[in-house]
């Protein structure tokens, strides 16, 4: 059962929704692929069970000839007290950058929100990387499966899984926003992304997939190695 409440939004025409539930279908993927081969004490699993929330962004594709930007569709989803997650509140990212860069990149970037102070970071829509909330970057295969958690006043983890060469691909800069037009198809009413992560008062059963696949790897997560006591 959804938290606080939470109703099933009026479906919206399929047309209006279809790119939405496209990007959420894609997500579902991206969880499915990073977590792949991924035990309770690998990186990512650690960081899914701490996590206060989630941003997925399937795919941020990133070209660069000299001048060059990057961009991308990204769902948000938060965990109530009760373990549930909510439905997916939309976000864009994107940056530009300017220097000797030649190269291209297609990156799944899961942000794993570790405090209450990041996520309302994200949800004032004030995110950028390296400004308002710590983050820490990690890329999936190297080193991934060690190491800690990151210094305990992260707010932001983020682990990306690249195809493609860049030279200085990072993050560094690149702007989170609210995608409020994509929220009021997908919902049909106009709500913001508080009302979706925090009071979790609406529900789009397209996305049931998604969370369900969340909850399954935060139970592996969780779980004890085989060996070990509960």
């Amino acid at each position: 059962m959804l938290a606080g409440g939470a109703v099933t939004a009026s479906r919206p025409a399929q047309a209006d929704t279809a790119k939405q539930q496209g990007l959420v279908d894609r997500a579902t993927l991206t969880i499915n692929d990073m977590f792949a081969g991924a035990t309770p004490t690998s990186r990512i699993q650690r960081y899914l069970v701490k996590a206060r929330a989630v941003m997925i962004c399937p795919s941020i594709f990133r070209m660069s000839i000299g001048i060059g930007g990057s961009g991308g569709g990204c769902v948000l989803l938060s965990r109530d007290a009760r373990g549930s997650w909510s439905d997916p509140a939309f976000f864009t990212v994107g940056s530009g950058s300017i220097g000797v860069q030649l190269g291209m990149q297609d990156s799944e970037v899961m942000f794993f929100i570790m405090t209450d102070h990041g996520l309302q970071v994200l949800l004032d829509n004030q995110f950028q990387m390296n400004a308002n909330a710590s983050a820490s970057f990690a890329t999936l295969g190297s080193g991934i499966e060690s190491g800690t958690t990151g210094a305990t006043n992260t707010d932001i983890m983020a682990i990306q899984k690249s195809k493609g060469l860049f030279a200085g691909a990072a993050l560094g800069g690149s702007k989170l926003s609210v995608n409020s037009g994509a929220n009021r198809n997908y919902y049909g009413q106009s709500v913001g992304p508080e009302d979706i992560v925090i009071t979790m008062r609406v529900n789009n059963p397209g996305a049931d997939p998604l969370r369900a696949a969340l909850m399954r790897q935060s139970a592996q997560g969780a779980a004890p190695e085989p060996g070990t006591a509960a």
